[in-house]
Parts: structure tokens; C-alpha cells; sequence
């Protein structure tokens, strides 16, 4: 499975800040070290082009330039530095070449992305531009240009903040399903209702998770039986695990593995191509969110290797009613 990465462009911020952004390196090191089926490549920027698909003009020239507004940098959690923008910028290139990947190979991942707070005209929650919006609509014009044909998505979220960013994106969009399964107490205090959210309470362990997610996701099958999608985006947070500092829910690395493995055999069943993304993950120790991470990758390169030759480039070929 190709993993693509934009560890070079670092952020530095400062002491005590409680964004982890360490584990990126760490992970892609970790990948290094042993690989285990997967291959890393850097990716490049998206453009401003690009990042128009899903993002006002004036709120790209403002990142881009430097000109953000004090209260939408704070809103953010990152003051501005071009550091910042040359990120972002590569973190949402990172999933655009994923999802270019999955349609060719089945399966494929960014080592970061998930950035779902960000609505069209302002991050938040550490997110500044909302990769998978940019990169779905990417996809989709993309698709119709070269088949004539359209290409549904959907979007699986699960990490432990409701995707309220993508949701308002999508808000009015039906070729994009939005679900997402969530700490309901947990951040955004407001949330924007997506196609079908779930929200858990606080202290929710491995059983009571997975028993709420397979019959979630039989709805998901069910509501797109009569438009099948052709590419998912799963957003697989680390920040449901027991050890996360604001996750509130507690999940062990083995329920997190099993959630995994829930979500990708049915997208492998169904033959529809999966952008994996890494998304969130604040444990009070940095190793154990990359454990969580890696586990995921290499349920996600397993998944990948065992996929049905012939079966991708956007098409499900199978049923989506069980």
C-alpha cells in the first residue's frame, strides 16, 4: 500500500503547545524502520486551484498571504507563520494523491490529513483548509472529465470530534454522504448535522463503540443502496483510545483495531476504494497514538493487498444492501 506524507514541511510551535505535532515524524520514522507492506512517498502542495473546490477564495488568499484574522487564527490554534501555510497546503496535497492511489489500487493513506473542522471560509480545531472536501471534489471533477460519469462518495468519520466542517460543506451536496461517530459532549460544542451522525457518551468502551458502529453502518449501505459510492474517506482518529488526553472515550488499541478492520472489510466488499487518514490523536503518551496509527495502516496495507483485482477506479461493483 502507497502511504504519501509531507514530513518535511514542519511546523514548529511552541513549548507546551498541546497539538502532538511530533507524532508525524515519528510515525513516518516508525514506517521506515519497518515498513510492513508499505510505501512511502512525499506528496506535493495542493493548489490554490484546487483548494477553491471546497474553500472561498478570500479565505485561501488569507492563509496563503499571511493576512488571517487574529480571531480566526486563534479559532485555528496555530498563529500564522508561512510554515503554517506550506503545511497545510502539502497536508491536503497528501490526501489528494491518496485518493488518486485508491482509485487505482484499492487502498491507500496519508500519514496525516482528517482535517474536518474546517469549514469553506475559516478553519478550526487545528484544521485549516478541509482536505477531504477539497480531494472528493477534486475526484469528482477528475472522474467527469475522463469517464463522463459521476462519482459518489462517502465519508466515514471516526474520529472522536464530530466532522462538522465537512458536514456544512456537503450540507447541500448529494453526491457526498457524510457519517460521522462521535463523543457527543466532546468538541464542536455546536455541530453541524451531517447525513447521519452518532454520538456517543462519554466513557463509551470497546463494546457498546462497536455495537453503535456495524448497525451505523448498515444504515450508510442502506441509504446509498439506489447510488452506490465509488471512494470513501475514512477518517480514523486515534482519539477514541483510552489514553487520548481529550478524547473522553475509552477504547483500547485493540477495540480501535477492530473498528479498523469493521470499516475496511466493508468498503473491501463492496470494492469501494478507501483514502485512509490518520486525523486526530493527543495521548498523554506520543508512542501510544502512534502505535494506534500504525495499527490502522496496517490493517489498511493488509486490506489493500487482499483487494480484488479489477475492482477499483471508482466503480462498487457489489451490492450495498446486506
Amino acid at each position: 500500500m502507497i502511504a504519501f506524507h509531507f514530513d518535511p514541511h514542519a511546523l514548529p510551535l511552541p513549548p507546551g503547545h498541546r497539538f502532538p505535532i511530533g507524532k508525524y515524524g515519528r510515525l513516518k520514522a516508525r514506517l521506515e524502520a519497518d515498513p510492513g507492506g508499505i510505501v512511502l512517498r512525499e506528496s506535493g502542495p495542493a493548489s490554490p486551484g484546487e483548494l477553491a473546490l471546497a474553500h472561498d477564495p478570500s479565505y485561501i488568499a488569507d492563509v496563503l498571504d499571511g493576512t488571517l484574522a487574529p480571531a480566526i487564527q486563534r479559532e485555528i490554534g496555530f498563529d500564522w507563520s508561512p510554515a503554517l501555510a506550506r503545511r497545510a497546503t502539502h497536508s491536503v496535497g497528501a490526501t489528494i494523491a491518496a485518493a488518486r492511489q485508491a482509485l487505482a489500487d484499492g487502498v491507500s493513506a496519508s500519514l496525516g490529513g482528517g482535517t474536518h473542522h474546517a469549514t469553506a471560509s475559516q478553519g478550526s480545531g487545528y484544521c485549516v483548509f478541509n482536505d477531504v472536501a477539497v480531494a472528493a471534489h477534486l475526484m469528482q471533477a477528475e472522474r467527469h472529465r475522463t469517464h463522463r460519469a459521476g462519482l459518489q462518495v462517502v465519508v466515514i468519520d471516526l474520529d472522536v470530534h464530530q466532522g462538522n466542517g465537512t458536514a456544512a460543506i456537503f450540507a447541500d451536496d448529494p453526491s457526498v454522504f457524510t457519517f460521522s461517530m462521535h463523543g457527543e459532549r466532546n468538541f464542536p460544542f455546536r455541530k453541524h448535522a451531517g447525513d447521519l451522525d452518532v454520538g456517543l457518551p462519554d466513557g463509551c468502551t470497546d463494546e457498546p463503540y462497536l455495537a453503535a458502529l456495524e448497525p451505523a453502518l448498515d444504515e450508510v449501505w442502506r441509504r446509498l443502496a439506489a447510488r452506490p459510492p465509488g471512494l470513501a474517506f475514512y477518517v480514523a482518529g486515534a482519539d477514541p483510545h483510552e489514553g487520548d488526553r481529550l478524547g473522553r472515550l475509552k477504547l483500547s488499541a485493540a477495540g480501535l483495531a477492530r473498528r479498523d478492520e469493521i470499516v475496511l472489510d466493508a468498503l473491501q466488499a463492496r470494492a469501494v476504494p478507501a483514502v485512509v487518514l490518520m486525523a486526530g490523536g493527543y495521548g498523554h503518551d506520543v508512542e501510544t497514538t502512534v502505535g494506534v496509527h500504525l495499527r490502522t495502516l496496517g490493517i489498511a496495507a493488509r486490506t489493500q493487498a487482499s483487494w480484488p483485482s479489477g475492482s477499483t477506479g471508482g466503480r462498487a461493483s457489489h451490492t450495498m444492501a446486506r
